[in-house]
């Protein structure tokens, strides 16, 4: 497995950074924002967006016990919040799209949290990461190329 070297247009790189971004910031929690990335980093199977997403949750002051109860979450009882919950629920059923679409009742849980900007937000972060890990896993790019 060889890493291909060029990952994207500047121009598209661009927009996909402008997107997570406006999305991150619009979200205005960044260590929620950070739950949210590295779920679907998880799911997606991109080593790359895990070993930079840890190290950015590591800087906010994410819990070691969240990073690693993470995989696990809906067992994790008293771990995630009620907020976190929600948007780790939506989270993957926006990455997954398991039935085709997002079931009403996750979306409805995280309406409860969030108000319609914040879900626009957050939507808008699950869709910018799920890009990046494509990139990402697509160019066989390995972790380990981010500092901090």
């Amino acid at each position: 497995m060889t890493a291909r070297t060029r990952l994207l247009d500047p121009a598209v790189g661009q927009a996909l950074s402008a997107l997570s971004k406006a999305a991150k910031q619009g979200l205005s929690d960044p260590a929620l924002a950070e739950l949210v990335v590295i779920r679907a980093s998880q799911l997606n199977h991109c080593a790359f967006c895990l070993d930079m997403h840890l190290a950015i949750a590591r800087e906010y002051g994410v819990s070691e016990k969240q990073l690693d109860l993470l995989a696990a979450w809906e067992e994790a009882e008293g771990v995630f919040d009620e907020r976190e919950r929600a948007a780790l629920a939506l989270t993957e059923a926006v990455t997954v799209l398991t039935a085709g679409f997002v079931p009403d009742e996750v979306y409805e849980q995280a309406a409860k949290h969030f108000d319609e900007a914040g879900l626009a937000h957050l939507i808008g972060l699950v869709v910018a990461i799920n890009n990046w890990n494509r990139v990402m896993v697509g160019r066989r790019i390995p972790p380990g190329g981010y500092t901090p």
